[in-house]
């Protein structure tokens, strides 16, 4: 198989260090792999205070996307809130992706693009347990607490990876005030990129459940199932992982 390039984009209050353990099993099997700090994120030096909107949040990668030549193509994994970045990308650069990957992600759909968040946002609070929603501007900050981490995103991960992520983990937000004022910001070049769409069965976050109706709803190409998989699955599961996106580069890049 052709070299091909991967673009791995992480979810809320997260970073590129979440990738570590797929990266270079991509890279082993002879592919490219990019790993992206989103604004706020990781070791990105933009504060959360200072990003207002989704577009802002998203730019480290569209930056990336404006920067790959014509000619060439990635292959975009998107993780989570992750998702909604790389909708935006493939909106905005489909002629440069092969395929977009939703990893027990947030799939837009045909409607204003803070649907499927506000459907999401429906889940009783309780369920957030120790994880705390403060207002930051014109938006909502989030900071996944100890005991949501270890119970509800990270329960069938390592336990070092508990540690890792306490320790990089920085406050994020899930931008839903600027995605209701947006209208069709997925709707052109979205529609018109294969997505594959991978189910973590024992997600406790973004549900099974949940996952399916997304499905459903943004009229997903493939779904490709990894059982006994929670919400990081490029943790808790990273070879099966790597395994389904080479497989996913087999089928769908040029």
């Amino acid at each position: 198989m052709d070299r091909k390039h991967y673009v791995l984009v992480h979810g809320a209050c997260h970073g590129a260090w979440c990738w570590y353990k797929v990266k270079p099993r991509l890279e082993s099997a002879g592919h490219k792999v990019t790993v992206i700090d989103l604004a706020a994120s990781g070791i990105n030096m933009k504060k959360i205070e200072e990003v207002d909107t989704i577009s802002q949040y998203s730019e480290p990668l569209l930056q990336l996307m404006a920067s790959i030549p014509s000619n060439k193509k990635v292959i975009l994994v998107g993780h989570s809130l992750g998702g909604l970045n790389i909708s935006l990308a493939m909106d905005k650069f489909p002629e440069k992706v092969e395929v977009g990957v939703f990893l027990t992600a947030f799939a837009p759909d045909t409607h204003k693009p803070s649907y499927v968040l506000e459907k999401f946002n429906s889940i009783p609070a309780a369920d957030w347990l120790d994880t705390e929603f403060l207002p930051c501007g014109n938006k909502k900050s989030i900071v996944f607490g100890p005991k949501f981490l270890v119970t509800k995103l990270y329960q069938l991960s390592p336990a070092e990876d508990h540690e890792l992520a306490k320790a990089l983990m920085r406050t994020g937000s899930l931008f839903v005030e600027d995605m209701i004022q947006q209208k069709n910001m997925f709707k052109q070049g979205y529609g018109l990129v294969p997505r594959v769409f991978i189910i973590c069965t024992e997600d406790l976050t973004i549900t099974l459940k949940f996952q399916l109706w997304m499905i459903q709803n943004a009229g997903i190409n493939e779904v490709i199932e990894m059982k006994g998989a929670d919400h990081m699955p490029m943790l808790c599961k990273p070879q099966e992982l790597s395994d389904s996106l080479l497989q996913i580069a087999t089928k769908y890049a040029n």
